[in-house]
């Protein structure tokens, strides 16, 4: 865990200072109900904390002579944004965009392992957050990983360790939003068999065809989890109404970024509707539709998934 920058442990000392306010100067009894404390409070700060460390490194390398504006200003932006939103709800101490600065200048690689890093971070207590707090995470933690892929590093997020288990309630409660994230990933494999179709044996059609193989694992661990909640999976449809027409190269790239954003939307909602122990699996089920999509030339957006 990044440490907490100066501006986040002023956040937190003005909780404190508030907290002690209401007490009876006597310490005897409490001069007026207890304020009601937002359980989300701890994990928007640490969340805070890491974002004023990114901000930092970019605004350090953006002062740099030939700096590569234009690739870092849109990725400084997204960040500026992510803050804002973590911040949401906290003290007014803390939500300012400016970055904490960082020791040393960071290269590119440096500043990408720091995103990559940021986007596991993120995870990492989603079982313990709101349902809200964890969609925002979520789509913060895939914007994240995006940004580590622009800068060139393209190794995996790790998901984090050490679910806890699901009880028998929990995996009864989440069938219907398994379900519904199962058939996004049917129409996502019959969707796939028109994009190769339309692609020259090239590079790309050899794109479509391990994003298509993503799909089917992805399709099949949704149907080990039904089962092993005493579910029927529901069976793919025998065909699905594509968005368009599709009859040329752009075309199938173009029903492959559809389909991408699509499930990035699907799986920023399962986040809220999937009991707290599921959250993982479907924060990496975001990313790796947000990873893809990018791919296949989506535009930019500071939160994969999330509507605005």
């Amino acid at each position: 865990m990044q440490p907490h920058s100066r501006r986040t442990l002023l956040a937190l000392g003005l909780l404190t200072a508030l907290t002690a306010c209401t007490a009876d100067p006597r310490g005897t009894r409490p001069a007026g109900p207890a304020p009601t404390r937002d359980p989300d409070a701890p994990a928007r700060l640490r969340a805070v904390a890491d974002t004023d460390l990114l901000l930092g490194a970019y605004d350090n390398l953006l002062t740099v002579p030939g700096a590569q504006t234009a690739l870092l200003q849109p990725l400084r932006d997204d960040t500026a944004q992510h803050r804002a939103a973590l911040a949401q709800g906290l003290p007014t101490a803390s939500p300012s965009p400016t970055g904490t600065p960082v020791r040393s200048l960071p290269t590119l690689p440096e500043l990408a392992l720091m995103e990559r890093r940021t986007a596991e971070s993120r995870l990492n207590g989603l079982d313990e957050v709101s349902p809200s707090l964890a969609r925002l995470l979520a789509a913060v933690s895939a914007s994240n990983a995006l940004h580590a892929a622009a800068l060139g590093d393209p190794t995996p997020v790790r998901t984090p360790d050490g679910r806890t288990e699901a009880t028998p309630a929990a995996r009864t409660s989440a069938v219907p939003a398994l379900q519904t994230a199962l058939g996004a990933e049917h129409a996502a494999v019959y969707g796939y068999g028109v994009v190769g179709a339309h692609l020259p044996d090239d590079p790309q059609r050899a794109d479509a065809r391990t994003t298509h193989a993503a799909h089917l694992a992805q399709r099949d661990a949704w149907q080990r989890l039904l089962t092993s909640s005493t579910a029927a999976p529901t069976p793919a449809a025998g065909g699905y109404q594509l968005p368009f027409p599709v009859a040329s190269p752009a075309d199938a790239a173009k029903l492959a970024v559809h389909l991408e954003t699509r499930l990035t939307t699907a799986y920023a909602d399962l986040v809220t509707a999937l009991p707290a122990p599921y959250r993982p699996s479907a924060a990496t089920a975001l990313r790796e539709a947000a990873l893809r999509a990018r791919h296949w030339g989506a535009p930019a957006t500071p939160f994969p998934g999330l509507p605005g």
